[in-house]
């Protein structure tokens, strides 16, 4: 019984959640990240709402350290795609909209081999 309970304790949940943030991420598996996401931003929810308070200050810092690298890992696997749309004549989407509410982007056509 006290192992559930470790088990369902808001921290417990937000470290399980950014594990499998890691792994979705090196796996490159879009649903898994998506999923652990969305366990991760509950689990943050049910945190700050315990109020874990100051003995738990170190756990925190681990896990926002944890939190801190699958970010630096989430920023390269995004660095690694728009290298490839790029170079195979693809635009990323640019997350900027002109006057008329429409992306900035531009197609760009790109030859990638000798006719």
């Amino acid at each position: 019984m006290e192992t559930a309970l470790a088990a369902d304790h808001p921290l417990e949940a937000l470290e399980r959640a950014l594990d499998a943030e890691r792994r979705a991420l090196l796996d490159n598996d879009v649903d898994a990240l998506l999923a652990s996401t969305a366990a991760k931003l509950e689990a943050l929810r049910r945190a700050e709402s315990a109020r874990p308070g100051v003995e738990a200050a170190a756990r925190l810092e681990a896990l926002r350290q944890q939190n801190q690298a699958n970010g630096v890992l989430l920023s390269r696997r995004r660095r690694e795609v728009g290298w490839a749309l790029r170079h195979i004549g693809r635009v990323e989407s640019a997350g900027v909209y002109d006057a008329r509410g429409q992306q900035g982007a531009r197609p760009q056509a790109r030859c990638l081999g000798v006719g």
